[in-house]
């Protein structure tokens, strides 16, 4: 059974954010196209993501130096529980779809947060004396990114690091990456609203061939 995680890295209502609204519009159809697929969604925004911060480091520190989990603190040995759930989750998953905004040039914060419990030694990639090595193999992702301006085309394409980090990340792990959809524009014309939005709409549904 093919398992599709969708992945949600706006904190937008799915009716406001315009790269949920192709999402959504994507969804419906790819729901048509492969009715037997289980989908799961993670919104970065509205459930909790563990984050790597002091705490965090200190019990991996004290893990490996033997220490019990169970001796753990209570409130670290759920953020270490929900961190492993992530990891496993996105290990379990086929095909993944990306929805994410770009926030100055770069991803937001959450869906960083996010990708730290993907990318995980041992787990998604390995060391090797070759260099790191990706441990997930035959899975696929599509991208669906927004922005107010064009950034996938010309000059300001080597400005972002929101669509290039994210393909590169998944890259790193070994999963796929299919051409990325822009939704890009609308705040530089909000004339052209809905032809953006359908165009992005039209291209995202293209893609699902591709999975």
């Amino acid at each position: 059974m093919t398992k599709l995680l969708f992945i949600k890295a706006s904190p937008l209502p799915d009716d406001v954010s315009r790269s949920m609204v192709v999402a959504s519009a994507f969804l419906e159809k790819y729901k048509q196209e492969n009715p037997g697929d289980v989908i799961e969604r993670v919104d970065v925004y509205e459930q909790e993501i563990p984050l790597i911060d002091g705490a965090f480091l200190a019990a991996g520190n004290e893990l490996r130096e033997g220490k019990a989990f169970t001796d753990l603190d209570a409130a670290m040995q759920e953020q270490l529980k929900k961190f492993d759930a992530l990891t496993q989750q996105f290990m379990d998953a086929d095909r993944y779809v990306i929805v994410s905004p770009l926030w100055n040039l770069g991803i937001p914060p959450m869906l960083k947060a996010y990708f730290d419990t993907v990318v995980v030694a041992g787990k998604t990639f390995r060391y090797t004396a070759n260099g790191p090595e990706a441990l997930l193999k035959d899975k696929k992702a599509l991208q669906i990114h927004g922005s107010g301006g064009v950034y996938s085309t010309g000059e300001s394409d080597l400005e972002t690091h929101g669509e290039p980090y994210i393909n590169t990340i998944l890259n790193f792990i070994g999963v796929e990456t299919l051409p990325s959809v822009f939704v890009e524009g609308v705040d530089y014309d909000p004339t052209r609203k809905d032809e953006i939005l359908n165009a992005a709409i039209e291209e995202s549904v293209r893609r699902i061939s591709l999975f």
